[in-house]
């Protein structure tokens, strides 16, 4: 599954494929549940081990630096409980959709 991506993101075209497999292989291993605030807001609960934390982190805060205009907040809910909530700008809800869509798929 893919999705448009923004003018805006600066991750080499190249790349962006590779970065959206990170995305579906963190959710296939790991999403619970998928749930939209609104459309600019969506919150994604994962479920997994150790090190769950420091990945959804990392993939997160690699995504921040090529595409801004993505705000996430992780939340460590328990031990093996990772809450991902992903808010865009209006003019970006088409890309959270996407994102959305990925968790919902795995």
């Amino acid at each position: 599954m893919s999705f448009l991506v923004p003018d805006e993101c600066s991750l080499p075209s190249a790349e962006q494929p590779l970065r959206v497999a990170e995305f579906q292989s963190l959710f296939a291993g790991a999403a619970e549940s998928v749930d939209r605030i609104d459309d600019r807001h969506a919150r994604i609960t994962l479920r997994g081990g150790p090190g769950l934390e420091e990945a959804v982190r990392d993939l997160a805060a690699r995504e921040s630096g090529c595409c801004a205009f993505f705000g996430f907040t992780v939340t460590a809910a328990g031990l093996d409980i990772v809450t991902l909530d992903v808010e865009v700008p209006a003019s970006h809800a088409d890309v959270l959709d996407g994102l959305a869509r990925l968790a919902e798929a795995a």
